[in-house]
């Protein structure tokens, strides 16, 4: 047996973590912004407000490319 992690396993893990490292940081992303507005995200959305759920993708997508290019930049 050898020594080291078969490379298909260790890619396999790298893509585990980093999908829930952006999980987390999409959950704490929305959990300070809402700290930081005078409305509830979840109220707005639940009334259909379209801006708020336009804003709220836009920082999903932001967060994904951006600790997308980190965890994929560390596996160089």
């Amino acid at each position: 047996m050898s020594t080291t992690i078969d490379p298909i396993l260790l890619n396999f893990l790298y893509a585990l973590m980093g999908g829930l490292l952006t999980l987390f940081f999409m959950w704490l992303g929305c959990r300070i912004f809402n700290h930081l507005v005078t409305f509830d995200i979840g109220d707005e959305l639940a009334k259909g407000n379209q801006a708020v759920g336009l804003w709220l993708m836009g920082v999903m997508i932001g967060i994904g490319t951006g600790l997308g290019l980190v965890i994929g930049m560390g596996l160089n």
